[in-house]
C-alpha cells in the first residue's frame, strides 16, 4: 500500500509481541541526518514502547547509504543482534547517483535478507524531494522508524515460532 494512504506510524498496538528479550542493531546513515537521525528517533521510542531493554539496542553510524549493506552485515557478523534496523534518506538530485545509490542499497538488503539468518529492516527513505522525506520522517506521513521497529520486532518473533 502507497504511503500516501497509510500513515508509517499507524498499527496495532496488540499485535506487536514484547520485545523485552530481543536483542536489536540499527545501523544508520550520516547523510541526511535531518531526516535519519528523526528516523532512529522514531526506530528507539516504538523498540522502547514494546519493552527493549536499552542495552539491547545497538547502534552504529555510517556515512551513506550505500554503507548500509556492510554496517549490516559486519552487525550480523558481530553475534550481537537478533534483527537489523537499516536507515537511510536518498533523496533525487540531478544526476543518477540517485538510482545507482538506491538499486545498490536495495539489493544489498535483500542479498543479506535471502543468504544469512538475521532479519534486515529495510529502512531507506528514497524520495523525490526533502518535504516528501520530512513527511515520512515524523511529518503528516508518520515516522518510517517506527514501522520499521515494529517489523523487526514481528521478524524475530516469527523466527522464533517456527522453532517451536
Amino acid at each position: 500500500m502507497a504511503t500516501a494512504y497509510h500513515n508509517l506510524s499507524d498499527y496495532d498496538f496488540n499485535s506487536v509481541p514484547n520485545a523485552e528479550n530481543m536483542r536489536f542493531g540499527i545501523v544508520v546513515s550520516e547523510w541526511n541526518y535531518n531526516i535519519t537521525g528523526a528516523l532512529l528517533a522514531g526506530a528507539v521510542k516504538t523498540l522502547k514502547t514494546h519493552g527493549a531493554k536499552d542495552e539491547n539496542i545497538l547502534i552504529q553510524h555510517v556515512p551513506g547509504s550505500f554503507e548500509l549493506t556492510f554496517g549490516s552485515a559486519q552487525m550480523i557478523q558481530s553475534g550481537k543482534v537478533d534483527a537489523v534496523i537499516a536507515i537511510g534518506c536518498v533523496v533525487r538530485g540531478d544526476t543518477p547517483h540517485f538510482d545507482y545509490v538506491c538499486a545498490g542499497t536495495t539489493q544489498g538488503i535483500a542479498h543479506l535478507n535471502a543468504t544469512t539468518d538475521i532479519p534486515v529492516i529495510y529502512g531507506l527513505i528514497t524520495t523525490n524531494n526533502m518535504q516528501q522525506a520530512e513527511d515520512r520522517a515524523g511529518g503528516c506521513l508518520g515516522n518510517k522508524g517506527d514501522e520499521c521497529a515494529v517489523t523487526a520486532i514481528k521478524m524475530i518473533d516469527f523466527k522464533e515460532q517456527l522453532k517451536k
